[in-house]
């Protein structure tokens, strides 16, 4: 069964005889599934009240440790730029679901730190988030999933994405 991916390279191969666009088999899917999958969890949070990056920011900062992140940390986790972040956070103290401080020792740091409300917010949907994933990938088995997994971390990793060292100010632990 061809999907639309093949419709492309097909007519790559009939404009273009001697061009090898094997590669597009790999970049269109990744790029096509990703903005598939993007929106099933747009739609989903939507249903919920969130925006996706919403969501994801309160989700990196229920894992971290503490549930608490530098700037610097969330503006990587995020891949968006500092300014970007600030607005987002802005919009998250605005309703409710972060607060942010000076870092104890280091005035030019601010951390950023789920409040009560978001902690619920984001504890109340992480199960149903889950699920809803699982869902969206339910034309793979297990198996696949995980053999999809390790090529796509093989992939990034070749592509230079790696975790951000951590961002750890003096006293940071105070609060």
């Amino acid at each position: 069964m061809d999907d639309a991916v093949d419709e492309i390279i097909g007519q790559w191969a009939r404009a273009r005889p001697g061009l090898d666009v094997s590669p597009a088999g790999v970049v269109a899917r990744v790029s096509r599934a990703s903005r598939l999958l993007e929106r099933g969890v747009k739609e989903f949070l939507a249903e919920h009240g969130l925006e996706t990056w919403e969501y994801d920011m309160l989700a990196t900062l229920l894992r971290a440790e503490d549930a608490r992140l530098c700037m610097k940390d969330l503006s990587a986790a995020a891949m968006v730029s500092p300014g970007a972040l600030t607005n987002r956070v802005d919009h998250l103290v605005e309703r409710g679901l972060v607060d942010r401080w000076p870092a104890p020792g280091n005035r030019r740091m601010t951390l950023v730190a789920l409040t009560a409300e978001g902690r619920r917010v984001a504890d109340d949907l992480l199960e149903r988030h889950a699920a809803h994933e699982a869902r969206l990938l339910s034309g793979l088995t297990g198996g696949e999933r995980d053999a999809l997994a390790g090529l796509l971390r093989k992939l990034l990793l070749s592509l230079g994405d790696a975790p951000a060292p951590a961002c750890v100010p003096d006293g940071a632990a105070e609060r």
